[in-house]
């Protein structure tokens, strides 16, 4: 495997500390890594200095990052969960001049588990309820997370419906029946839960459910790693982890 030099953006974070251990392993170089604390020129030097550069930072700092990255010409991998529309909108714009892999979640099972549902959701009709269950730690900020919306739109693609139409969160008091297609969210915070997901499709007198879960934050890393050295040499482009295996 050709070996290459890697630049964390929000390298002080739990994520950033697990690529650093990650990057070791797989022998590849660390150019180093900014921080929220850190200057704009250090972001413009580590984006010139790196082959390639993972984002786990924060939405806010996005398109400052996107900016640096575009004008050294390096391709990025985006982990960072809670992107609203217009930093869709940026990602999409940089892709036109880099290439670059976004996903609310680096787990290769958990890309795997998105494609199962979206098979899923093609094949059972509306009469099979979707619910997606998840749970995180105590200090995570947004909710549904963003592997919890990754399998909706995966469900909701299965389906070909737009996910904002169907989606149903947040139920709290008389709420009335469920809506035949809708798909629905339950957030759980607590603990030091790395990331559970259940996606339940409940039909009449039978259920399937599929689950998955992380016990260990290291496989987000190595899922980060495994996207950067399939990105190397890609033509600017927007890429997802699905094409990372294939599907």
């Amino acid at each position: 495997m050709t070996q290459f030099t890697i630049g964390i953006i929000g390298s002080k974070g739990r994520m950033g500390e697990a690529l650093k251990i990650a990057i070791a392993e797989a022998a590849h170089g660390y150019a180093g890594g900014v921080d929220a604390d850190d200057s704009p020129d250090a972001l413009t030097a580590l984006a010139e200095s790196a082959d390639i550069l993972i984002d786990f930072s924060a939405p806010q700092a996005l398109e400052a990052n996107l900016d640096a990255a575009i004008a050294a010409a390096t391709p990025m991998v985006i982990g960072t969960t809670g992107l609203e529309e217009r930093h869709h909108w940026l990602i999409d714009s940089a892709s036109e001049s880099i290439a670059v892999l976004q996903t609310g979640n680096t787990s290769l099972g958990v890309t795997m588990l998105a494609h199962l549902v979206r098979e899923a959701a093609s094949r059972l009709g509306e009469d099979w309820d979707i619910e997606i269950a998840e749970m995180h730690h105590r200090h995570k900020v947004d909710a549904p997370s963003g592997t919890a919306l990754l399998l909706g739109e995966a469900a909701a693609a299965g389906r070909g419906v737009d996910l904002t139409e169907v989606s149903d969160r947040g139920r709290d008091g008389i709420t009335g029946a469920r809506k035949q297609g809708d798909i629905g969210f339950v957030s759980l915070r607590g603990g030091s839960v790395a990331g559970e997901h259940q996606v339940i499709f409940a039909g009449e007198h039978e259920r399937i459910e599929l689950t998955h879960r992380a016990e260990n934050r290291a496989l987000f890393a190595r899922g980060a790693l495994r996207a950067a050295e399939w990105l190397m040499g890609k033509q600017p482009g927007r890429y997802t982890m699905p094409d990372v295996l294939g599907l």
